[in-house]
Parts: C-alpha cells; sequence; structure tokens
C-alpha cells in the first residue's frame, strides 16, 4: 500500500461516509497541513465516550500532521441544535455554555495534542457579522431547500412548530466553515445535513468547498440507543478508573467490537487477530480487559488502569460474580430507591418482607460490599451489582 493509501486508511477506519468521493485524496496530495474542523455544541459540562468518536478522528489527522479546530459552538448553542428533534429545543444562556465550554477544554486534551489543536468559538465571528452580515448569510438558502432536511421535513408534516432561530443553526454552523476556511470537517451522522451546509456555504463565500468526513453514533452501554446521559447508558471520560473499567466490562460482545473499531488506538490488524482468537474460542472477557484497559489508562493512566483491572478480577471474578448477570432497570425514585422495595423489584426477594429478613440475616451484597441497613435508601443513576445468597444475582441500574 502506498504511503497515500495508507493514511486514507487510517482516516477512514470506522467512517461511514466522505463526501464526496476522492475529495479526501486531493486534499492529502497537497501536502500542506489540513486544517481540520469538528463542532461541538457546550450543552452539558462533561464529555463521554461518544465525544471521542470524532477527538479520536482529529487525533488521527493531527499525527498525520494536520492542524485541528475543536469548535466550542457557543454562539450556536444559544440557538440549540434541532438535529434529530421533533420539538424546538431549549436554548441554554451564555453563563451556562460559557461554564461548559470551560470544562472540555480541561478534557479533550487527554486525546488531542495541544501543539496541534486550536481550541475557537464561533462567537468570534458571529458577533462581529452583525445584523447585517446575518441577513447576508440568511439570503444564501431558501427555504424549501431548508425544508428538505428530515427533521424539519416531518415536524413541518406534522403540524409541530419550527421555530425562526432554529433554521439558522445549520446556516451558522455552515458558516463557521467559511470563517475557518476549513478543508475538512467531521461530524456525526445525524449531522450531515449541517456538514454539508459548510460545503454550500463555502461555495457561496468563494472558498474551495471542503470534504465531509461523518462517523457512526456511538452506541450506549445498552448497545441500542446512542451514548447519552440524559438516557444514563454513557461512560463520561472523567468517570473514576474502577466506575469506567467495571461500565465497559458490562457491555455485550459484540457491541465490544463496535467500540474498538470507533475507541480504540490499537491498530486495525491487531483487532483483527483478537477477533478471529475470539471465533475460535477465546474467552471475549479477556480481550474485553483489554478495551477496558486501554481506554482506563487513557483517561486516568497505566497505575489506575492496573488497580481498576485487579479491583474488577478480584470483585467479579475471584468473587464467582457470573458472567452473564442479568441487568435490570428501574425507575428512579425521589428521596432514593428502599433497598427492601428494590430487592423486589428486581426480583431477587419474593417480597419486601423477604428482602428486609434477607438484609437483617447479612445475605446481600451491593457491589462486593455486605449491607445491614434496612433503611437504606439507593441515590438514582447509579448502577449496582447487587447478590443475594449464593446464586441471585443482577445488575441494576437506577433512573437508566
Amino acid at each position: 500500500m502506498t504511503a497515500g493509501g495508507e493514511m486514507l486508511a487510517l482516516i477512514g477506519r470506522g467512517a461511514e461516509e466522505i463526501i464526496p468521493a476522492g475529495e479526501m485524496e486531493k486534499r492529502l496530495a497537497t501536502g500542506r497541513p489540513l486544517r481540520i474542523k469538528a463542532g461541538f455544541d457546550p450543552t452539558a459540562p462533561d464529555l463521554h465516550l461518544g465525544h471521542t468518536v470524532l477527538l479520536n478522528k482529529m487525533r488521527v489527522f493531527q499525527d498525520l500532521g494536520h492542524e485541528c479546530f475543536f469548535l466550542i459552538g457557543d454562539f450556536t448553542g444559544m440557538i440549540g441544535d434541532p438535529s434529530g428533534r421533533n420539538v424546538t429545543r431549549q436554548p441554554l444562556t451564555r453563563e451556562q455554555v460559557r461554564a461548559n465550554a470551560l470544562s472540555y477544554e480541561e478534557q479533550i486534551y487527554k486525546i488531542l495534542s495541544p501543539e496541534r489543536t486550536r481550541v475557537v468559538f464561533n462567537s468570534q465571528w458571529m458577533e462581529e457579522l452583525g445584523t447585517n452580515g446575518m441577513l447576508q448569510l440568511a439570503g444564501k438558502y431558501t427555504l424549501a431547500r431548508m425544508l428538505e432536511r428530515d427533521d424539519f421535513h416531518k415536524r413541518y408534516a406534522a403540524g409541530h412548530p419550527i421555530a425562526i432561530h432554529e433554521l439558522l443553526y445549520p446556516l451558522v454552523q455552515g458558516y463557521d466553515s467559511v470563517a475557518l476556511r476549513a478543508d475538512v470537517e467531521l461530524g456525526g451522522t445525524d449531522q450531515k445535513f449541517n456538514l454539508l451546509m459548510g460545503r454550500h456555504m463555502q461555495e457561496a463565500y468563494g472558498q474551495p468547498p471542503q470534504a465531509v468526513l461523518t462517523m457512526p453514533i456511538l452506541e450506549g452501554l445498552d448497545g441500542v440507543q446512542k451514548m447519552s446521559k440524559s438516557l444514563g447508558n454513557y461512560v463520561g471520560i472523567s468517570d473514576p478508573p474502577g466506575e469506567m473499567f467495571g461500565k465497559l466490562m458490562s457491555i455485550s460482545d459484540e457491541l465490544m467490537w463496535r467500540y474498538f473499531e470507533l475507541l480504540s488506538f490499537e491498530p486495525a490488524a491487531v483487532i483483527a487477530v483478537w477477533r478471529r482468537e475470539s471465533e475460535e474460542g477465546a474467552n471475549p472477557r479477556d480481550i474485553k480487559y483489554r478495551l477496558a484497559f486501554e481506554l482506563v489508562a487513557r483517561f486516568h493512566g497505566m497505575a489506575a488502569a492496573e488497580q481498576a483491572k485487579a479491583a474488577f478480577i478480584t470483585r467479579f471474578c475471584d468473587g464467582a460474580v457470573p458472567e452473564d448477570i442479568q441487568r435490570v432497570e428501574l425507575a428512579s425514585v425521589s428521596g432514593g430507591y428502599p433497598i427492601a422495595r428494590l430487592l423486589k423489584d428486581a426480583g431477587l426477594c419474593a417480597s419486601t418482607s423477604d428482602a428486609l429478613r434477607q438484609v437483617q440475616q447479612r445475605a446481600v451484597r451491593i457491589d462486593g460490599e455486605r449491607i445491614e441497613d434496612q433503611a437504606l435508601l439507593l441515590p438514582s443513576g447509579g448502577e449496582y451489582v447487587i447478590q443475594v445468597g449464593k446464586r441471585r444475582f443482577a445488575r441494576v441500574c437506577i433512573g437508566f
């Protein structure tokens, strides 16, 4: 394989689409450092592994010698991204946006190279654009084309309201590419319309249109819905090492390969060997250890990863917790979930009175620790491995 082919293979690993076909090769063939753009709306203070799919791809470009722009959408964040929404998104205040943006800056350098990263805010050029510039921007696209967008089309057809300011979001994101003179823009598959808007706007402002690379949306721990803090199926990059390790070990064997492809920096050829070994009878748990260890080490260091792995083995393997432990999701309860009710609702005890008796007899363990408090309340938003006696186990998720 040629050097250009190797670079393209690294860039294309795990990607959904590169638009238009052949454009990336042309950009790479120029030999100059490319300007790579990826935008993030600061809608929450913490990043999770779903966000790092794009960060990982940015790091690949950096390792190939290109310059990356980590664009914090503090201006667009006050509009609210309508992508995939069937109702108007509640906009954030400037104070919320700024606070979240500062948190992002503290987290991204666990993946990105500081020397090749420029953190920029789109308020910088949008506020300079002014009213007249915004009117000119709005004049470069039609309402008919905007309503071709799938989420807008569905809302319009169903009679659901679409606020005028929502129509500005893709226009502003497109103009970001003009302001940065982007060569390549990265984004999730749900952002395809907005990414292509960047190409349209660059042409409208007399610039060569950027290449677009879309990445898949990472599924959460449930393996079904996109990773999201609001759904509770996420792994935060600021999660404690042991918690992060345990969450990653809880994913299904099939989802493990998806995570390897989108999150791991191991060579694709090495992962292919591991997959073949799994198909030939190797224990998937032992391969999953490698994934969990790599990610914990990336965000917390090697020593923390070693400790997290050792603690996990002690708690869940030496303690004989079964690998096929059932997962139970329970709705959150204001003030905390009473332990007796939880044991009953999770199917671990026949009744609350039986549950109270099991606690009294010191037959209940939570994450390996024996409990004795019959009035214990477990907070919502947590995930717990609960054991009753020697043979009854469940991974209980509250408020997920």
